[in-house]
């Protein structure tokens, strides 16, 4: 598969009063053209800094991108989307990438109704008429589920629900077509009625128009009927990565087999409890000198104390980090 976008070694650093939070520790990963990718982790894992230092979207200061590259790929070139100025990010955001945010509330613009804001994106990025625009944005806000759009076109965001902001944050998010659209945690605040709906929506826009998409969770039930692969972060790095099916069948780092076992189950005793990862995650103030999962792994050993793991790919697709063989019960 062909990959739409490459991101090597990306370090980003908030800079704060009580010292440096080394937010993101080299992450590596890439996305296939009309791939659907999942990021999973707990919460502080590095999700959402990763998907917003790719887009130029963490404010300046605190925050630094430190090293690394996010190439994005077009039929003729490769852009670095961290050597790209202001203006030249602007024509990316909305016209190349799509991103759907957790809270849309937070996300629209409160005093400007939703037909202006999904309409400006595309009289901004397609050039096209204010008149034009607005029988488009109809269309799109239609194509959401949203009742009477042609109605609803001059309303703002605080006279919808939670469900259908969300709704209107996918259509601008969608508006240009973008090829790659990004979802951070876009069903987090909403009942799971309106979850399941939103999830089939974003899939159908996926499929109609294409995209490459990355869907960023903590939910891994969801996750298994929804990914091609799945990328699993903790403490600011990528521990594992692989096709969604292996990874469920055949979980090859300590802290992934905890979330999975961490999942319920109906093949498993209803009467035991489910199992957690103990400990907490560690202070990101500290440089990671050693192995973040140290301190909550049941299968840490010396190394583990001295050094970072390297990315290990133990099978075509499937990228561990971790010093330790769970498959033969020993380092490898």
């Amino acid at each position: 598969m062909e990959n739409l976008l490459e991101v090597k070694n990306l370090t980003t650093r908030f800079h704060t009063f009580d010292g440096i939070v080394h937010a993101l520790n080299g992450v590596t990963f890439h996305v296939g053209k009309g791939e659907i990718l999942a990021v999973v982790g707990e919460s502080g894992s590095g999700k959402s800094v990763a998907m917003m230092s790719i887009l130029g979207l963490l404010p300046s200061p605190p925050a630094t991108i430190d090293a690394g590259s996010a190439k994005l790929f077009t039929k003729d070139t490769a852009v670095d989307l961290l050597t790209l100025s202001k203006a030249e990010m602007n024509r990316v955001r909305g016209r190349q990438i799509g991103f759907i945010f957790q809270d849309a509330l937070s996300a629209l613009n409160p005093v400007m109704t939703v037909g202006s804001q999904i309409s400006e994106t595309l009289v901004r990025h397609l050039d096209f008429s204010w008149g034009r625009a607005r029988t488009r944005t109809i269309e799109l806000m239609n194509q959401v589920g949203i009742p009477g759009a042609a109605q609803r076109l001059n309303q703002y965001p605080h006279q919808f629900s939670g469900g259908m902001r969300q709704r209107v944050m996918i259509a601008l998010a969608a508006a240009c077509r973008p090829r790659l659209l990004i979802a951070d945690e876009p069903t987090t605040a909403l009942d799971v009625t309106v979850q399941a709906q939103i999830l089939e929506l974003v899939l159908r826009l996926q499929r109609e128009m294409d995209l490459s998409l990355i869907w960023i969770t903590h939910d891994l039930g969801v996750v298994a009927g929804l990914a091609d692969r799945v990328l699993v972060m903790y403490a600011g790095r990528p521990v594992e990565t692989a096709p969604v099916d292996t990874l469920y069948d055949h979980p090859l780092h300590p802290y992934t087999r905890g979330l999975l076992r961490a999942v319920p189950s109906l093949d498993r005793d209803t009467k035991a409890p489910l199992e957690s990862i103990e400990g907490l995650p560690p202070d990101l103030l500290s440089p990671p000198c050693h192995c973040q999962f140290a301190w909550r792994c049941p299968c840490v050993f010396d190394r583990c104390w001295q050094d970072n793991p390297p990315y290990l790919e133990v099978a075509p697709g499937h990228i561990v980090t971790c010093f330790y063989d769970l498959d033969n019960g020993r380092p490898h």
